[in-house]
């Protein structure tokens, strides 16, 4: 998605603590707020213990829109580009003073071992993926929470990773259980990467999920969460 907004002062914290330690949130219309839990080193298999178990909750009122119109742009520089910038090889830039919007890039697609050429403008063969997919949150916790913590957790670099489009269109909302990458050597590092935000802020996962977690990271016991 490429539209932009300015950010608000609130928003704008939030996003600054995100960056700094994350945030959680809480019901919409409450201030009710799970506590974030920081991933302090350690195994990712042993952190999947560390997660909660529930059922799926109906995705009843869930939209894009509930994340947020669009990504937050702080200083003319949108979510997007800073993860473009952060994951893009030999890449070129709008100006020459300032690494903010991204014109072209090298994306070695971690999900399907394929090198993709980024262009801006028209379609792009390259998508900014939630690794926890908005719609998997959603139903895991995040229906409760404040919109302007959804919009913070929706922009956090940590769930954030430039990817291809195809893979990550067949991705849609799915978790451990129901996708994975086709690069296979990529799943333990993905598969910690989602322990890792669903531990941070205190998302669920259902039994099978979990389960599916576990055969994962059992192949590399010693991938720690990041």
């Amino acid at each position: 998605m490429s539209t932009t907004r300015r950010l608000r002062p609130v928003a704008f914290l939030l996003a600054l603590g995100v960056l700094a330690g994350g945030c959680a949130a809480g019901p919409v219309g409450t201030s009710s707020r799970p506590a974030v839990v920081h991933a302090r080193g350690g195994s990712a298999l042993a952190a999947v213990s560390r997660l909660e178990v529930k059922g799926r909750a109906p995705k009843t009122g869930y939209s894009r829109e509930q994340f947020g119109d669009g990504w937050l742009s702080v200083d003319g520089c949108d979510t997007r580009d800073r993860i473009l910038a952060r994951d893009l090889r030999a890449k070129s830039f709008l100006s020459a003073t300032s690494r903010c919007v991204v014109l072209s890039g090298r994306l070695a697609d971690p999900y399907t071992s394929t090198t993709i050429m980024f262009a801006r403008g028209g379609a792009s063969e390259v998508d900014i993926d939630h690794i926890v997919a908005l719609g998997d949150a959603w139903q895991k916790g995040a229906w409760r929470w404040p919109h302007g913590e959804r919009v913070a957790f929706a922009n956090d670099p940590l769930n954030l990773l430039a990817v291809g489009a195809s893979a990550n269109r067949q991705k849609g909302d799915g978790d451990t259980a129901t996708w994975l990458p086709a690069n296979k050597p990529f799943r333990c590092a993905y598969v910690a990467r989602q322990v890792s935000v669903k531990l941070k802020y205190a998302l669920s996962v259902t039994a099978a999920e979990g389960d599916a977690m576990r055969r994962v990271l059992g192949k590399c016991p010693t991938q720690r969460v990041t």
